[in-house]
């Protein structure tokens, strides 16, 4: 039996997440992506991320966590990302992009997974970005 106070917990994570979701759309949208939020992303075992973008050629797929300090990305959701585009994007692998999106306060931090690294079966059991990390991928423009 789930207890009220749980509910209310996870309705304020679930809220979280949707909240970040959205504000890297409209993050995406200001630097020239077309981009959406896939709701349906979180629970489900299909292989979709949280957020789909394209920019010129290029299609990202995106996996969004919001933390303070750290965000711990699983395999699977990684993996999920990879299946996506494998699966469901029909162009070269060079104009398709994994993303981890960590939104730590009010800071983006963004780590692209190479191909390599998925094509090997070489993921580490989970990915991890931290505030002070620079990441390995930018969004905005650099006009």
């Amino acid at each position: 039996m789930v207890r009220e106070v749980d509910k209310v917990k996870i309705r304020r994570w679930r809220r979280r997440g949707f909240y970040s979701e959205s504000v890297l759309v409209k993050l995406l949208g200001k630097n020239g992506y077309n981009a959406v939020r896939v709701p349906v992303s979180n629970p489900s075992l299909s292989p979709l991320p949280d957020v789909i973008a394209r920019k010129d050629q290029h299609v990202y797929a995106f996996e969004v966590k919001n933390a303070r300090y750290y965000a711990y990305f699983p395999k699977k959701q990684v993996e999920k990302l990879f299946r996506f585009l494998d699966e469901l994007v029909p162009i070269s692998n060079q104009y398709k992009h994994a993303v981890l999106a960590a939104h730590l306060g009010k800071k983006w931090i963004f780590k692209r997974i190479d191909w390599k690294v998925w094509e090997k079966n070489e993921l580490p059991e989970k990915e991890r970005i931290v505030k002070r990390d620079r990441g390995n991928f930018k969004i905005r423009n650099e006009s």
